[in-house]
């Protein structure tokens, strides 16, 4: 008996440690139709929420406050770049942020450098705030998906296309 209530607790209790883990997924899709590099930064409403009141002063209302949206989205800018191989800086821009269900998204863009072979991206959005929060980023658009998990002390991956 004691060894059934002991399961029970567990998995009453699994739902609230399921989202202990701190991560977001970014999507870098090369669009051969709009000839941009696209860059859709998804992350969990609630650790957002909980970011905006480490990083501003204030009250802070990230699902309705447009100001708010675009002062995390600037923070997320600023967190995030993007180079060639040969480290030739892409210079991304800001297309825009919203709340879609329990997710926050940042979005953005830049034209695809001629001839790029592959991607060196540094991505540390929240990871000054929550050393253990982990930041894939899921490359498309250039041959096969390549993926980036930036954990513990990554600053700069890079990612290689194969030769088309």
């Amino acid at each position: 008996m004691r060894f059934l209530l002991i399961v029970v607790c567990f998995l009453i209790a699994a739902p609230s440690m399921a989202h202990q883990l701190k991560s977001s997924v970014t999507t870098v899709l090369f669009n051969k139709r709009t000839h941009n590099v696209e860059l859709m930064h998804r992350f969990y409403l609630h650790d957002t929420e909980h970011a905006v009141s480490s990083l501003f002063k204030g009250k802070i209302d990230i699902i309705s406050n447009k100001t708010d949206q675009q002062r995390f989205a600037k923070y997320v800018e600023s967190h995030v770049a993007l180079q060639t191989l040969n480290g030739d800086v892409v210079p991304l821009n800001f297309v825009g942020a919203q709340v879609d269900g329990k997710f926050f998204w940042v979005y953005q863009e830049a034209p695809i450098p001629e001839g790029i072979q592959g991607i060196k991206m540094s991505n540390g959005a929240l990871r000054d705030l929550w050393p253990s929060q982990v930041n894939m980023v899921n490359v498309e658009g250039k041959g096969k998906v390549k993926t980036l998990n930036f954990a513990q002390d990554d600053t700069w991956l890079e990612a290689r296309f194969e030769a088309n």
